[in-house]
């Protein structure tokens, strides 16, 4: 019997080196095989590259939007003729917002079939958050930190899109914002570049899976290319002024994951750094990109920024803008009809080398080999699978799972939540709780209107309670004519008697109040953080009849709300969370789902205390040095501290950390180790993000008073108790200094450990 047992331990260990053997054995014939795929596609370009007549490789650097119904009647007259003939002759290489199987199979029928080479279109669209099924807004699902959710999110979205002949998204948006009254913080992963760079990876491999030629992968776009997101006073489109170490150490890194990650294209920013429009700029696109970074995709403007350079006061003309955008390394120019109009002339006037223009085609025609679109160009045009697919069950679970993780729970005094699931008069009030529209947020420019679930359609699938519903005031007044912005109820508030009477006879008050869907995105910048319109006054009002209340709050960014945190029991960030909004919302808030969410951007105290953000530099004078002294770093009338630090979310249950321990060892492994034991200290189970903060105390070029360098995603049964290990090393324990170089220094380092940016369990090493 013991020898038995020796001999199938011997063969066991045998199987396991073979499967070791061969999965090594694997890996190297993957690494070859795509290493030989991608010198065929180089061969396969250098040959139609020398079949190209100079208008023809130009005629891929040009990208138009859907400009005519592609069904009806070809365009006779005027700017859509001309860019019709320019579609037939080959001079388009890329078309955006056409969609859906039918009208995109029309256009790239005519580039396939009636053009003298065939060079397929490839077909662009801002897959932002999703197709016509919305996940919630990328802030929301930052919100998550669960990069397998987030990453999942990205794949549905993509599953989708593709489904409808869409094959590259302007996604995602990787740009570090700390400001909140910029608009289109609702666009990205928040205020930190650790978690943004994480995120940036997860959704650029989501969106083009392990095989980017699969027909429901499609290539994605990290954008803007760079500090778009530091625009002064957050207004959209604006300067941009850093220094080299915030743009080295802050901006730069997530673009780095991205590409690393395998991006296929960039996207240029509409602001200027440092006196130059990124569009024209040569170091962040050529130097950085795809010198130093080696970038082999390709680089896109943004919509009408080449021609915007004459507007910055950079260039003189039309003719000047597409010169020194090719020149400075933009390689597609979106919708300034400018590259198609005047590069021949440039390059004949020897202005322009052929040669970039050479580079420029390959790297567009590289992309679409990768995608596969010579192999099959209809590969993405299946009536019947566009018919499964869009809006499929399957598609419509994964953002539910994806908007219940979205969810921050801010307050909850007095275990106000979860509600109690019967035997309540739960009174709903507020417009946004009955909006079938608003929630699917911003971006969502392939969804129907009226297809989000509403909080009350959600709260009224438990039967349990009885739920009565007041609007209490409208939030919008209507939209403008383009139906991108809307007007705010500021003077309206004829139904508050009956939300307050509704309010008096209610055990529960659930109020949904916050920004409408398209008071957040591109161009919709605010300067009031506040909850918009009349709705602090309907709050207010509630309250005075009715303390007992829930605040779930819709928005796109993070919000002032001083007086909510100070009065009112219990607070869900609930941000604009999609299609299955209603549902999410409904679920956590009776407990069948337990929030786990947290912040990724910190919510001021006040409006003039942004931009607020939790890495800051320490100062000269960082604190109050003696008793009634005024000179230093500080606010005469509201405290330096947020109202919700990055990274804070509560739960329905209680976690304990101790035990830190940090191996004071940074020996030829070149790391340093760190262990916390954490504990659900509740009676339910839960979710908790372990957050490692790292401080390094003196160096070179300052650094902040903490930086995130690690976290971990447990989920914990009562009483249970997991040791969780997290690692750093030279990537996390080093800076860039203002030359670029990456730095690991000498020196006395902090860690501190917990649930938030306020972490307090902490210790020291040394480097």
């Amino acid at each position: 019997m013991k020898f038995n047992k020796y001999i199938i331990l011997v063969i066991a260990g045998l199987l396991i080196f073979s499967c070791k053997e061969n999965n090594g054995k694997d890996l190297a014939i993957k690494d070859a095989n795509t290493s030989q795929q991608a010198s065929d596609i180089e061969d396969k370009v250098s040959e139609l590259l020398s079949k190209m007549t100079l208008e023809e490789k130009i005629g891929q650097m040009n990208q138009y939007n859907g400009f005519w119904d592609v069904t009806g009647p070809v365009p006779e007259n005027g700017d859509q003729a001309k860019k019709y003939e320019h579609l037939r002759k080959g001079y388009v290489g890329s078309m955006l917002n056409v969609r859906g199987v039918k009208d995109v199979k029309a256009v790239q029928k005519i580039a396939v079939e009636e053009t003298r080479l065939g060079i397929p279109l490839i077909i662009g669209f801002d897959v932002i958050h999703g197709y016509e099924t919305l996940s919630p807004i990328p802030l929301a699902e930052s919100a998550s930190w669960d990069l397998e959710a987030i990453k999942k999110s990205a794949e549905v979205a993509a599953k989708e899109a593709s489904a409808a002949g869409i094959n590259w998204t302007f996604a995602p948006m990787v740009d570090v914002s700390r400001d909140a009254r910029w608009g289109r913080v609702m666009e990205g992963a928040g205020e930190d570049t650790y978690l943004g760079s994480k995120i940036a990876v997860a959704r650029v491999k989501g969106f083009q899976s392990d095989d980017l030629s699969t027909h429901y992968s499609i290539a994605a776009c990290a954008k803007h290319f760079a500090a778009y997101g530091f625009a002064e006073a957050g207004r959209d489109y604006n300067t941009a002024d850093v220094g080299t170490s915030t743009l080295n150490n802050i901006i730069f890194p997530p673009f780095k994951a991205a590409k690393d990650a395998g991006v296929r294209t960039f996207m240029n920013s509409f602001n200027e750094l440092n006196g130059i429009p990124a569009t024209g700029d040569k170091y962040l696109q050529r130097d950085i990109l795809k010198k130093q970074w080696e970038f082999d995709g390709f680089v896109v403007s943004d919509w009408g920024s080449i021609t915007e350079m004459i507007a910055h006061g950079y260039a003189k003309d039309g003719k000047h803008a597409a010169e020194l955008a090719v020149n400075a390394g933009s390689d597609m120019d979106m919708e300034s009809y400018l590259y198609v109009e005047e590069l021949a002339n440039l390059v004949n006037e020897g202005k322009v080398d052929p040669k970039l223009i050479d580079d420029a085609a390959r790297r567009i025609l590289r992309v679409k080999f990768e995608l596969g679109l010579f192999e099959d160009p209809y590969k993405y045009l299946d009536e019947s699978r566009e018919k499964e697919v869009i809006g499929s069950q399957t598609i419509h679970d994964a953002v539910l799972d994806m908007a219940k993780k979205s969810i921050v729970l801010l307050k909850n005094e007095n275990k106000l939540l979860p509600l109690k699931k019967e035997g309540q008069k739960i009174a709903l009030i507020g417009d946004l709780a009955a909006d079938k529209t608003s929630p699917l947020g911003s971006w969502r420019i392939a969804a129907k209107d009226e297809t989000a679930v509403s909080v009350l359609e959600g709260l009224n699938k438990y039967t349990g309670n009885t739920v009565s519903y007041a609007k209490g005031a409208d939030v919008s007044i209507g939209k403008n004519e383009f139906a991108f912005e809307v007007k705010i109820n500021t003077t309206d508030t004829s139904g508050f008697d009956k939300a307050i009477q509704t309010a008096k006879q209610a055990d529960v008050v659930v109020m949904v109040l916050g920004e409408h869907g398209f008071q957040s995105g591109e161009g919709r910048s605010r300067t009031d953080l506040g909850l918009p319109g009349v709705q602090q006054e309907l709050l207010e009002a509630i309250y005075k009849v009715n303390k007992n209340i829930v605040l779930v709050l819709n928005n796109g960014r993070p919000l002032a709300i001083n007086w909510a945190d100070k009065n009112i029991p219990a607070i869900v960030e609930a941000w604009q969370l999609g299609t299955q909004s209603g549902n999410a919302i409904a679920q956590v808030l009776y407990g069948d789902y337990n929030p786990s969410g947290k912040l990724p951007m910190t919510f001021p105290r006040h409006v003039g205390q942004v931009p607020i953000y939790y890495n800051y530099k320490n100062t000269g004078r960082p604190t109050l040095p003696a008793k009634d002294i005024v000179f230093w770093s500080h606010y005469q009338d509201v405290a330096n501290t947020p109202l919700y630090p990055f990274g804070y979310g509560l739960s329905y249950t209680t976690f304990d950390y101790a035990n830190l321990k940090v191996s004071n060892t940074y020996g030829k492994d070149k790391k340093v180790t760190i262990s916390v034991d954490v504990t659900n200290t509740g009676d339910v189970k839960g979710k908790e993000v372990v957050q490692l903060y790292v401080k390094d105390n003196f160096a070179s070029i300052t650094r902040p008073v903490r930086e995130l360098k690690g976290f971990e995603l447990l989920e914990l049964k009562p009483n249970e108790t997991k040791t969780v290990q997290l690692t750093l090393t030279e990537a996390e324990l080093g800076f860039f200094d203002n030359q670029g170089q990456y730095l690991v220094e000498e020196g006395d380092f902090e860690v501190f450990v917990g649930g938030d940016s306020y972490a307090d369990l902490t210790s020291k090493f040394k480097l």
